[in-house]
């Protein structure tokens, strides 16, 4: 069974910088036609797609967030990490991590973990 954990602070302060880990369980992430994204979704929207990681390490980023966002992994942990630079309250929002699969879409998806930007 593929599980994903997100994990992190739940309160980060204006201009800081959140980061959060998604540790995957179940699956290999450099395994091929896998990809490894961050979604989120702010009080009352839907939901915002960030940015993803292909199994090879490459990623690409939602251009709205390109200049703050950056997604990492450590194959050695099977984790991978997203880091969103200089925050504002906008970025309150339900974080979640995701497997994206070539066949099937979006078909594993962590809790979701609550990050609130608030001094």
């Amino acid at each position: 069974q593929v599980q994903l954990r997100e994990s992190g602070p739940g309160l980060v302060k204006p201009s800081q910088t959140l980061a959060l880990g998604c540790t995957v369980s179940g699956a290999s992430i450099t395994t091929s036609n896998l990809a490894w994204t961050w979604i989120r979704q702010p009080p009352g929207k839907g939901l915002e797609w960030m940015g993803v990681i292909y199994s090879d390490g490459s990623t690409f980023y939602s251009p709205s967030l390109k200049s703050r966002i950056s997604i990492s992994r450590d194959t050695s942990k099977n984790h991978f990490s997203i880091q969103l630079s200089s925050v504002t309250p906008r970025d309150t929002a339900v974080y979640y991590c995701a497997r994206a699969n070539l066949a099937s879409g979006y078909d594993f998806w962590g809790q979701g973990t609550q990050v609130t930007v608030s001094s």
